[in-house]
């Protein structure tokens, strides 16, 4: 069991954040796991490093004078595994909103996905993405993207990235000749295939899954995005994990749900 003097000196609990949950709904939860578990009204807690609503994996979130340590923890090296979409883009670069523009792909192959990945190991500039968390003139980014703000610029940074893998590739589906009538960048076949953002990815386009090591401050979306302009074309995360932070890994994480046994000692 975790005692009051023990959560109180500093715990770090390492979360396995299910998806279409933001970070601050998984903190707020295990805040009120807390409180109930030790009739605490204030307490310090807070997380190490933002993982997106459909990003799924390691989430450290520091309660009481672990809170302090934080910005340590977050200088740590990260893992991603996740799965690319190639031959479109969405306005997020990943599955929050819906294709925005498709592109040739025919020309994608494993191995040019793979000798462009290398293009992007090393130290390399970024530009995050506008529906991310960033400040622009104290504002967060995002709210400028929501408000389809154009003049509203990030200004690129350099970041850290280790290796870019690509761990396995899958060609498309071919288009049946009975829908080859409508162009492959018209907006009536934009929504047909791709009416849900939350839905199915479209089939005739190519994936690749990947793992990435990287440093602090690296963003995978803008990674993606990256990979896909420099592919001739566009692409965006259908799937993102984070399987470590520094020394902690997911494989040790706990569930949400898993959150009021460990504090209580319960196997």
């Amino acid at each position: 069991m975790v005692t009051l003097e023990q959560l109180q000196a500093g715990i770090v609990i390492p979360i396995d954040k299910p998806r279409q949950w933001t970070s601050f709904q998984a903190v707020n939860k295990i805040k009120a796991v807390v409180r109930n578990t030790y009739g605490l009204k204030k307490f310090k807690i807070g997380h190490a490093g933002t993982l997106d609503p459909l990003a799924t994996g390691l989430l450290l979130v520091c309660v009481g004078k672990a809170t302090k340590t934080i910005p340590q923890l977050q200088d740590g090296d990260k893992v991603y595994t996740g799965t690319l979409v190639l031959g479109a883009t969405t306005p997020c670069y990943d599955l929050e909103r819906p294709v925005d523009q498709y592109y040739p792909y025919e020309h994608i192959t494993q191995q040019l996905v793979e000798e462009t990945a290398r293009q992007f190991v090393g130290t390399i500039m970024q530009v995050p993405p506008m529906f991310s968390a960033v400040k622009i003139n104290g504002q967060r980014a995002y709210e400028y993207a929501r408000q389809d703000n154009p003049t509203a610029t990030i200004q690129p940074k350099s970041v850290n990235v280790y290796s870019f893998e690509i761990t396995a590739f899958r060609k498309g589906a071919s288009i049946s000749s009975s829908s080859s009538t409508t162009s492959i960048n018209s907006p009536t076949r934009n929504k047909n295939l791709y009416q849900n953002p939350l839905g199915e990815i479209p089939a005739h386009l190519p994936q690749a899954d990947f793992r990435v090591h990287c440093g602090k401050g690296t963003y995978i979306r803008s990674l993606a995005r990256d990979l896909g302009l420099a592919l001739g074309g566009g692409a965006f995360l259908s799937a993102l994990r984070r399987e470590s932070i520094g020394d902690y890994t997911v494989a040790n994480a706990l569930s949400l749900d898993q959150v009021e046994s460990f504090l209580n000692g319960i196997q």
